[in-house]
C-alpha cells in the first residue's frame, strides 16, 4: 500500500447517518485518499462532505460485489463498512461475501465506529504498508 490509500466507505440504511457523521469528523484525513462507496452512501458523502468519491452501484444491486471484486484484484486497501447487526438485509449473502473477501485478502476493515477510529488514527493510515498475504497455493494445488 502506498501513502495514498484506496478506501471503501459502505453503510446499511440504518447506519448511513453514523457513517456520514464519522466521515465529517475525519474529512481532512480522508481527503488525501481515494474514496469509493456504494450508491446511496457515496451520494450522501459527496453531497454533505464535499469529498471526491467514486460511486459504485447500490449494495443490493451489486455494489457489494463490485467492492469484493476490487479487493480480489488488489484495487482496495481499506474498508469502512458500518453494517446494521439488527436488521436482516435482502443481500446478506453479498455482505457476507464482501466481509469474507476482506479477510481473505487481509484488507483492514472496520465494521463499527470504534474500529474505524482506530484505523484512521493509526500511523499506518498515511504511510506505506506491506500487508502479509497468506499463501493459498496448497489450497489451489489440491
Amino acid at each position: 500500500m502506498e501513502n495514498e490509500k484506496r478506501v471503501a466507505l459502505v453503510a446499511h440504511d440504518e447506519r448511513k447517518d453514523d457513517l456520514l457523521d464519522w466521515v465529517r469528523q475525519n474529512r481532512d484525513k480522508l481527503a488525501y485518499h481515494k474514496l469509493y462507496a456504494t450508491g446511496t452512501t457515496g451520494k450522501l458523502i459527496a453531497t454533505h462532505c464535499n469529498l471526491s468519491i467514486t460511486r459504485l452501484k447500490s449494495g443490493p444491486l451489486g455494489g457489494d460485489q463490485q467492492l469484493g471484486a476490487m479487493i480480489a484484484c488488489g484495487e482496495l486497501d481499506i474498508m469502512i463498512f458500518f453494517w446494521d447487526p439488527m436488521a436482516a438485509q435482502p443481500h446478506d449473502v453479498d455482505v457476507k461475501a464482501l466481509l469474507r473477501m476482506s479477510v481473505l485478502y487481509n484488507i483492514p476493515s472496520a465494521c463499527n465506529r470504534a474500529t474505524a477510529d482506530f484505523l484512521i488514527s493509526s500511523n499506518l493510515f498515511n504511510s506505506p504498508y506491506q500487508p502479509v498475504l497468506k499463501d493459498y497455493s496448497r489450497y489451489l494445488n489440491r
